[in-house]
């Protein structure tokens, strides 16, 4: 009889393709003849052990069962992985017509869209999104909530639009010496308890240049504390740069780059979005307490820069690597 039973309980596995998940034989319930399947729980028991999960997890569990299916597309479930500020920041949403729109079917439609489609709040001057395998806040500063070193003097930046900027204006670079942009953000706004990074968001133009003399110095601070501080080049191509190029009205001659300074330091990566990043520290926001602070500076080479274009600066949990 045994053998029978397990031989139905393979072939219905086979013919239907689900998977069962049951206790170890020493966990098994005393009294009974078998196993307890957390297959045989009823919806909404399933609905709140996936609650304690993850959007990753739940979607997986979501192919064992018509049963889990139906808990793991429950609103418990995806209410528990949004954050429970969620419908304020919503409210926040710029423009304000915009959050009228921001009404979903279900909770988890919520959460896809807001971990595919950043939206716009503090008047335009963030982006919020939340990350697909955690369900943490992610936030981008614009440019215009940035301090920018002669932002605000045309004849070093323009403030333009740009098709691929979800802002309304990024910051364009015509012409400085003097490379130095800070962003703040108080660290109550993210996820507790999670390991954040900071990263610059740009592009270069193909008149870019002076951003191959010497490394960017950037930083973290968090309250009074500095957490992190390196050299990095925002130049990809440094290598495929021609020497002595004549632009316009400038000429550039970088024939005194040492090389081998440029050759070390953290570089930028290409986003799934066409962007540039490159990591200006990382953090474990425990308490949120603190006010982050991000620089990014090149202040030593002593040469002209140009055709740098800054979409934000992004805050967002940590990969793991």
């Amino acid at each position: 009889m045994e053998n029978s039973n397990t031989n139905k309980k393979k072939q219905r596995k086979e013919n239907t393709g689900e998977e069962e998940i049951g206790l170890d034989n020493d966990e098994q319930v005393q009294g009974g003849g078998g196993g307890v399947l957390l297959n045989e729980l009823p919806e909404g028991c399933i609905a709140k052990i996936l609650s304690a999960t993850s959007p990753v997890d739940a979607c997986r569990f979501s192919c064992l069962s018509t049963t889990f299916r139906l808990a793991a597309a429950s609103d418990s479930v995806w209410d528990s992985f949004l954050p429970s500020d969620y419908q304020t920041i919503l409210s926040g949403s710029w423009p304000e017509a915009d959050s009228s729109s921001l009404t979903f079917s279900s909770k988890k439609h919520l959460f896809f869209y807001l971990s595919h489609n950043p939206i716009l709040i503090d008047q335009g001057k963030k982006s919020f999104s939340l990350d697909k395998w955690s369900g943490k806040k992610i936030y981008m500063i614009a440019p215009r909530d940035l301090a920018i070193t002669w932002g605000d003097t045309p004849v070093y930046w323009n403030w333009i639009s740009h098709p691929e900027s979800r802002f309304e204006e990024v910051a364009k670079l015509n012409y400085v010496w003097w490379f130095e942009i800070h962003g703040k953000i108080s660290t109550s706004k993210l996820s507790l308890d999670t390991n954040y990074a900071a990263y610059l968001v740009f592009k270069l133009l193909e008149e870019a240049f002076g951003f191959d003399y010497h490394p960017a110095e950037v930083s973290l601070t968090l309250g009074v504390d500095e957490v992190c501080t390196k050299s990095v080049v925002l130049d990809p191509m440094i290598e495929r740069r021609p020497r002595g190029r004549h632009l316009r009205h400038y000429w550039y001659e970088p024939d005194l780059i040492d090389h081998s300074v440029m050759s070390s330091p953290e570089r930028p990566k290409e986003r799934a979005d066409g962007w540039l990043e490159i990591q200006l520290g990382d953090f474990f926001n425990r308490y949120g307490e603190d006010e982050l602070e991000m620089s990014v500076m090149e202040v030593k080479a002593g040469v002209a820069k140009r055709g740098l274009v800054v979409q934000g600066v992004e805050i967002r949990p940590k990969e793991d690597n």
